[in-house]
């Protein structure tokens, strides 16, 4: 696909072939079980009250994306959690339901 980049002279030619590249890699999010839900729940609480450093892989705009840091707040009613990344140290709002699995490092 990077052949076609010298040919988007034009702003909205490269936005087209922009979004098309984009669908391309694009996947559906996963559907997890209740036994899925349950352990990703042990763990979220458990990293949060041990402050250990943990993986995440979360689904956001068509990506699975993995990232690590240490939880910092859970809310299991309002269904978001914080998560501050290794990387940058910033914090990530995100809901429970765009997660899709934790682990411990």
């Amino acid at each position: 696909m990077k052949k076609w980049h010298p040919f988007a002279s034009m702003p909205e030619q490269y936005i087209g072939l922009q979004d098309i590249i984009n669908k391309q890699v694009e996947v559906p999010q996963p559907l997890l079980t209740e036994e899925q839900m349950e352990q990703i729940n042990f763990t979220l609480i458990e990293a949060l009250h041990t402050n250990k450093q943990v993986y995440l892989t979360y689904y956001k705009q068509g990506q699975c994306i993995t990232e690590t840091g240490f939880i910092q707040f859970v809310d299991s009613f309002g269904e978001l959690f914080i998560f501050i990344d290794d990387v940058f140290e910033l914090k990530n709002k995100m809901r429970l339901s765009e997660l899709i699995d934790i682990g411990f490092m």
